[in-house]
């Protein structure tokens, strides 16, 4: 009964009263951010107009709209969870992904949630949306239409889903249960279910964090981040997949395969650092990198590359290096101080320390914010400051 409760307001708020409900919220806010306070205030006085409930779902639903407005571009008109908001794919993760489908006509959105993948993936082809969550699956079908998108909405539970005809699947298994986060690779359903899907084009989304052993031999494995934000792993099957693993960093849409080549120079650190992008560490891609920028490895083991030259390229940060030698904490406030640095980002990758604790000690009081890089040279303890 409470389902049925819960869908009947947001079916009210959909239609005009809704947004009448929505316009007097906005009005009340005045461009201000919907706060606990502002929410309390404006909460008891719409509630004289409108029913208690209705309020209390409208404001809801306007918080989690200002929330997820950095995630999707038409969020003010989206209706939200807050675990499904935070679940879904950003909408720029989601366009991108949604290219690889582009020749499929009949397709299978499995676990669509509330929809994230939904707004790029209906528009112009024939469309299921499956979730065993009746509220999520509302949700979905209308954000999806705030797309332009018109899925047909099936409430199930994906194992019995017939996927007779069907040209490709998407399928966003669970990686959350009553009890929290599921270990990295475990999933509801499990992926070795996913795998099995008897359609040849499927999309996976995984945590970023999965093991490239646990994908199937002739699947792609694809580390997705935003800038630096490593975001998620999808797992393409062998129909989709154009290399076994990949790094793709949005949004510029640069892509870097890891590939079999040469062997890449260890040397000691040049006059530059540069610092891969998660998704490049993750798809094991950094001998490629350095292959393509003329870089050397400063550790066989370590993920930085070194360079005497300046290198501009989306797969990593460069940094210039203003000190560099083996590592010594005692030492290192004093450097510190020398090279008049004020504020550090600590960047530890390979060499174990505290690092609040490290923060804690420095205690400097310079006018130049630099990046304190603990990490290994030739197997040596090493330390670099770099602007």
């Amino acid at each position: 009964m409470e389902t049925d409760e819960v869908l009947a307001r947001l079916a009210e708020l959909a239609g005009p009263r809704g947004e009448e409900l929505f316009a007097a919220i906005a009005a009340g806010l005045d461009g201000r951010p919907l706060t606990d306070d502002a929410a309390l205030r404006l909460g008891t006085a719409l509630r004289r107009t409108y029913p208690g409930p209705l309020v209390a779902e409208a404001l809801t639903q306007a918080q989690l709209r200002e929330r997820a407005a950095g995630k999707f571009g038409r969020a003010g008109s989206m209706f939200l969870t807050r675990a499904g908001w935070e679940q879904a794919s950003p909408e720029i993760v989601a366009r991108h992904r949604a290219a690889r489908f582009a020749s499929a006509r009949r397709l299978t959105d499995l676990c669509c949630g509330i929809g994230g993948d939904l707004l790029t993936l209906a528009p112009g082809r024939d469309v299921v949306a499956v979730d065993r969550d009746p509220v999520h699956l509302w949700m979905a079908r209308h954000n999806a239409a705030v797309y332009g998108g018109h899925p047909e909405a099936l409430l199930a539970d994906v194992r019995e889903v017939d996927l007779t005809g069907v040209d490709a699947v998407f399928v966003d298994p669970a990686r959350r249960s009553a009890r929290g986060r599921m270990r990295t690779g475990d999933s509801e359903p499990p992926l070795e279910w996913c795998f099995a899907l008897p359609v040849p084009a499927i999309g996976i989304k995984a945590a970023p964090g999965l093991d490239h052993d646990t994908v199937p031999a002739g699947w792609e494995l694809e580390f997705v981040a935003v800038d630096r934000d490593l975001k998620e792993a999808v797992a393409w099957s062998p129909a989709l997949a154009t290399a076994r693993a990949r790094a793709t960093v949005l949004p510029g849409g640069n892509t870097l395969v890891a590939a079999e080549g040469g062997p890449v120079e260890v040397r000691g650190p040049g006059r530059y650092l540069l610092d891969p992008n998660p998704a490049v560490t993750r798809a094991g891609a950094v001998a490629e990198l350095a292959r393509r920028t003329g870089t050397w490895k400063i550790d066989e083991r370590i993920a930085f590359l070194s360079a005497d030259e300046p290198v501009a390229t989306p797969f990593a940060r460069t940094l210039e290096v203003i000190d560099s030698g083996p590592w010594d904490q005692k030492r290192l406030p004093r450097r510190l101080r020398e090279l008049d640095v004020g504020a550090v980002d600590i960047r530890r990758r390979g060499l174990a320390g505290d690092v609040d604790a490290l923060h804690k000690r420095l205690k400097l009081r310079g006018s130049r914010r630099a990046t304190l890089v603990m990490t290994r040279v030739r197997d040596r303890p090493w330390g670099l400051v770099c602007v």
